[in-house]
């Protein structure tokens, strides 16, 4: 199947849905050609609760949350990764509610350098840092973590366990592909962060943006949304491999190709997956940089 891409989101920004017994869900007002509508903020619990992705440092998003859990308790704010539209609004719920926050790290690379989506927030510092298989538990959730490298390489998602359910970040968004940029971002790590949802047996997902991807949703498994992602990424790479058919060519001339039926302010995102892409396929052999450097997106690439 086609990726089948999720269009539409019911919501209003600042009030709270209730998507299920343990999951609520604050529209941040930052849309953005990579933000969709703008950063869903989770609530997990009921009474003692845990905070996902505080979203950007906008006060009346902040005000909005704190109207949403009044009467109730933060007992662990946790962020996906650390990109503008996530961490930010940490240290304001913090400030008014108290709670430590968690996730993998800060952000992994210096000022500077190409701006990609929202840009990093380098001023974030987890209270505690979480890897691979951690675990917090709450009032009735446990909460997971599975570390997803690829979009960057802090990125975290976590299970739910008592509701088969996964907050991906912007691992797997329902709404649109992700952005891969190096030199922090890897297809190679991609692809394996990908696959690793394949075996897990969660029957929703809920990204950071737009709506929950489940049977409901898309009329398939989250786990065959992710398949379809999969192929998604293996036919960009055919299609490179049919532009080099033609000769070495740069990656600006591919994107030209391409993306042609994509506007040209989203272009510069689109290379800087595409650069992604010619480093894993440089990598297994399939293309070689004809000039330049493989990790530069000015390099010149024929086939292998």
């Amino acid at each position: 199947m086609s990726v089948p891409f999720i269009k539409s989101l019911d919501f209003s920004y600042g009030a709270v849905a209730e998507l299920s017994p343990l999951v609520r869900r604050v529209v941040a007002r930052n849309p953005s050609a990579f933000t969709f509508h703008g950063t869903g903020t989770y609530i997990v619990g009921r009474g003692r609760v845990a905070v996902i992705d505080p979203g950007p440092n906008d006060p009346a998003h902040i005000d909005a949350l704190a109207h949403a859990l009044r009467n109730e308790t933060v007992t662990h704010i946790l962020v996906t990764h650390t990109h503008r539209d996530h961490s930010p609004g940490t240290a304001e719920l913090q400030r008014r509610t108290g709670a430590p926050s968690f996730a993998f790290g800060p952000h992994p690379l210096p000022k500077g350098g190409p701006a990609v989506e929202e840009g990093g927030d380098h001023d974030f510092r987890p209270d505690e840092t979480m890897t691979d298989g951690d675990a917090l538990a709450g009032d009735g959730w446990t909460l997971t973590a599975l570390h997803t490298p690829g979009h960057i390489s802090n990125h975290l998602c976590f299970a739910l366990a008592e509701e088969q359910a996964l907050f991906t970040g912007d691992h797997v968004m329902g709404w649109s592909t992700t952005v891969i940029s190096p030199p922090d971002g890897s297809m190679t790590d991609y692809y394996a962060s990908l696959r690793k949802l394949l075996p897990r047996d969660e029957r929703r997902y809920y990204p950071t943006h737009g709506a929950p991807i489940d049977h409901e949703t898309i009329a398939h498994s989250p786990q065959d949304f992710v398949r379809a992602l999969i192929r998604h990424r293996e036919g960009r790479e055919h299609q490179i491999m049919d532009c080099l058919k033609s000769g070495p060519q740069t990656i600006p001339q591919m994107v030209r190709t391409m993306y042609a039926d994509v506007p040209s302010y989203l272009h510069f995102a689109a290379a800087r997956s595409m650069l992604a892409h010619l480093i894993h396929m440089v990598g297994d052999g399939r293309v070689r940089v004809e000039s330049g450097d493989a990790a530069d997106e000015g390099a010149m690439y024929r086939l292998g």
